[in-house]
């Protein structure tokens, strides 16, 4: 992992000499490209409970952007991502035993680029996702794993690529994932995405901003099939930047934990997510 973060590093300082005269921020206080709402694989710090089931998952996880070369109103970047996906249930006397957790680590690189009333610009990530079952899929009475689902190899690499494009307080976007290694083999070595996000200026207050986002993944797993995601809430704080968002998701398509990865799940939740 160090070699490709020393040769990341190599790429984007040698786009930069051959740029126009620019500034250069090293560890900025803002993400340039900020994450995609409904897309479930993006920086969260939060907690979603869902309807009518005793599960909840817990995010936890952050990116932050190494540094930004900024030329006029363009922004190069590089930046990290750490995040984990945790899938709990919840029992009486306020315990929550943790059945399952994911690990995504990896690089991104970012490019923004500013018009009068719109910018466009892509994200690409190099990442890593591992998927494990915790102690709470053990059932101590019976000495078993619970539902039979034993522990099982799940991981892959891959290499995203998401351009996008925003104007009016709406963006849309469009991604594809290439998985050059990954186990189990039968999970397809491409995925496809697109989705959108609105957010909605409201007249009383520059703090309260409801928004609507929708994502669709198209993953094979035998046979393609597609992934929705939909969300609608309210974020308080600054809408490109910090505060705290309140949704309601709709997801239906194959599970996010991929100790479950064969596993289909419709439902709906409610999420609180911190925005960094």
């Amino acid at each position: 992992m160090t070699g490709i973060k020393n040769t990341s590093i190599f790429i984007l300082f040698f786009v930069i000499s051959i740029l126009p005269q620019g500034q250069l921020t090293i560890f900025p206080a803002e993400l340039n490209i900020k994450p995609f709402i409904a897309n479930f694989l993006e920086p969260k710090v939060g907690v979603m409970f869902m309807s009518g089931k005793n599960n909840l998952r817990l995010d936890i996880g952050n990116s932050k952007d190494f540094l930004h070369y900024a030329c006029d109103e363009n922004i190069f970047s590089l930046g990290g991502d750490f995040y984990t996906y945790t899938k709990l249930r919840g029992e009486k006397d306020f315990h929550f035993p943790v059945d399952a957790v994911d690990y995504l680590f990896g690089l991104n690189g970012g490019m923004k680029i500013r018009n009068a009333n719109s910018e466009y610009g892509m994200r690409a990530r190099l990442s890593h996702i591992s998927a494990h079952f915790v102690d709470g899929h053990f059932d101590g009475f019976s000495n078993a794993w619970r539902n039979g689902r034993t522990p099982r190899v799940y991981s892959r690499e891959f290499i995203e690529v998401t351009p996008y494009y925003s104007t009016n307080d709406f963006r849309f976007y469009v991604g594809y994932d290439y998985l050059f290694h990954v186990v189990p083999k039968e999970i397809g070595r491409s995925i496809l995405q697109i989705g959108g996000e609105k957010f909605f200026n409201v007249t009383f207050t520059d703090y309260l901003f409801p928004f609507i986002a929708y994502d669709l993944r198209l993953t094979q797993i035998g046979k393609y099939s597609g992934t929705n995601s939909l969300s609608a809430g309210v974020k308080v704080g600054n809408k490109n930047s910090s505060g705290i968002s309140f949704m309601i998701d709709y997801f239906s398509g194959n599970t996010i934990h991929g100790e479950y990865f064969d596993y289909k799940e419709k439902y709906v939740a409610f999420r609180m997510n911190m925005d960094l």
